[in-house]
This record gives C-alpha cells, structure tokens and sequence, in this order.
C-alpha cells in the first residue's frame, strides 16, 4: 500500500476524514471544495494536491510552489452548532492542528500568528485561507515542506530533515479531528498558543491602520487590540497583522 493509500484508510479508519481526494495538479483546492459544496458535498471531505496552479492567500494574494514541496490541503467543514459569528475558530483549529503536527512529526512548534499564519521565528511556514460557501465553510492551507519563497521557512529546515506530507497529513487531519466540535476548547488553545498576544502590531484594515497591543483572542477567535494613545479596545474581525518590534507597553512582550 502506497504512503497516500495508507494515510486514507487509517484516517477513514479513526476520524471523521473518510474521503481524501488526491490530484497531481489543480488550480486551486479551495476552489475545487466550494463547488463540492454548492453541490452538497458531506461535512469533511478533503482535497490535497501536489501542486495548485492558481493557489491563493488572504487578500487575493497568490500562494506558489513547486509540484511536490508543500502540503497543500482543503478541508469542506458542515460546523453544526457554530454560529457563523464564530466561525473564526475553523481556521484557529486548523491553525493549532497543524501546529501540533509538526510538533508530532517534525519535532518543533511553529508560532501561530492571527489571524492565518504559522510562523517559524520571523519567517512564514504556513497560510491558512478560509472561505464561507453554500452553508459550509472551506479551510485551506499551504505549508512549505522543501521549498518556499525567499525569506519564508520549509518544514525541513525547521526540523533538521525531510518531512514527509503524507506523515504530516496524517497528524494534521487527526489532530483536527479531536478539536472541531469543541469551540470553547479551540478558543481557549489558541489563545495559549497565539503569539499575536501580547505583541505590538499593525492592523492594516479596510477603513484604515491600527495600532496597539493586541491583548487577547476573544470567544470568537477574534483579536483585541488596546490601540496606541489609550481609548477603548477595538475588536478586529479580519485585518492584515503585522507584528512589529520594540516594546509592546506594559504588561506586554517584545514584538517580533
């Protein structure tokens, strides 16, 4: 049995991932799962691909690499009992799941920074792109295994040898599984985890820039930010973050 074929059917065998679907070129994973959805695609199926010729990242921005270098999944979510206000927590589950794969398969932790990123140090390893389809929610993810952009970091790199995407698969999917359907749980792991918290940053929104100290991940995966000058904290639901450097006021850590 092929590493791809064992991965499906112990997967199909412990979780909720019993239909992996596996393409050595498509345009996009995402956008493969959306018209899945419109046309009632069950809760968790999944589409992982060698290499998508039209990937894309938050903000319309493209997501390239080499056939073969990255894990390169979509994950088709039915989040019964989740209020669409909350749905932040998809993407903050997967977030912590991957995380805790590399941790499990690779040995280290890279940092999670919201709203979508996975971080090794200052460099990206990881973007995550959530899309809301048809009463479904599509969540997917580009993580450099072998080879990434100038100034972003691979999986190899990170854990000293070659990382396997079907291991990584594997404990990502499992790793997910036990977190979706425990909201609270999700919420409260990914605030232990967020190393947006307690940092300095810049909110690049679409009425203008904020700055501040992001002081926490609320109940909804949404991050708060006490803004520079005082005033109320602002409550940001989707914005660009930049963590910058210098001290983060007090009570707060240095930013990166």
């Amino acid at each position: 049995m092929r590493p791809a074929e064992r991965t499906r059917a112990d997967l199909a065998a412990t979780t909720r991932f019993g239909d992996i679907r596996y393409f050595e070129e498509i345009d996009s994973t995402n956008r493969w799962l959306r018209e899945q959805a419109d046309a009632g695609a069950a809760d968790g199926l999944v589409v992982v691909a060698d290499h998508q010729t039209a990937g894309r990242g938050r903000l319309g921005r493209t997501w390239e690499a080499p056939p073969g270098s990255g894990l390169i999944v979509s994950v088709l979510h039915r989040p019964a009992g989740l209020p669409p206000t909350r749905y932040h927590l998809l993407t903050a589950a997967t977030g912590i799941a991957a995380r805790d794969a590399c941790l499990d398969v690779g040995g280290f932790a890279p940092d999670l920074k919201w709203p979508n990123d996975l971080l090794v140090g200052d460099a990206k390893l990881a973007g995550i792109l959530a899309e809301s389809v048809s009463g479904a929610v599509v969540v997917g993810m580009g993580l450099n295994l072998s080879d990434a952009p100038p100034g972003a970091a691979t999986a190899d790199a990170a854990a000293g040898h070659p990382v396997g995407r079907d291991e990584l698969l594997g404990a990502f999917l499992l790793r997910l599984d036990r977190l979706l359907g425990d909201w609270d749980g999700v919420a409260v792991a990914y605030r232990e985890a967020c190393a947006t918290i307690g940092r300095r940053v810049r909110v690049e929104l679409s009425g203008g820039v904020l700055t501040g100290v992001a002081t926490a991940v609320d109940d909804s995966g949404c991050l708060v930010v006490a803004p520079d000058g005082g005033g109320p904290a602002t409550v940001v639901s989707a914005g660009d973050v930049i963590h910058l450097r210098g001290a983060a006021g007090p009570g707060g850590a240095p930013g990166q």
